[in-house]
């Protein structure tokens, strides 16, 4: 299952920060690790992940260090800055409470039923 382009929109770059903050990536890591980890939900193309890096970059939250890797091929990675872990704590904090405003009105599961949601009989 993948998500709606609106929801990728969302989750996305909170997932690629959460990822580089535990460590230096680059692209196809992070593609392949997305994938991996989320069971196929984040899972996202090369051609979708590549703006996504920009834009973050863009705004100084991820910034690029090209290294050579130990197969001698040099790749781009990727490193969370320290306005890049303000905004992930943000994000998280924001994804929190949306997760538990969607259980409390019984929308994921574990949510209150019956009584507990205010229902009469």
């Amino acid at each position: 299952m993948k998500l709606e382009r609106e929801l990728m929109r969302g989750a996305g770059p909170t997932a690629v920060l959460k990822l580089l903050s535990t460590q230096s990536m680059y692209g196809y890591q992070l593609v392949e690790t997305l994938a991996k980890q989320s069971d196929g939900v984040l899972a996202m193309g090369q051609s979708t992940l590549y703006p996504m890096l920009y834009n973050l970059e863009s705004k100084g939250l991820i910034e690029a260090e090209w290294q050579s890797a130990p197969s001698g091929r040099d790749r781009k990675y990727y490193n969370l800055t320290t306005k890049g872990k303000k905004k992930l704590k943000a994000d998280l904090d924001a994804w929190k409470k949306l997760t538990q405003a969607m259980t409390n009105i019984g929308v994921l599961e574990g949510a209150p039923t019956g009584a507990a949601c205010g229902a009469t009989a």
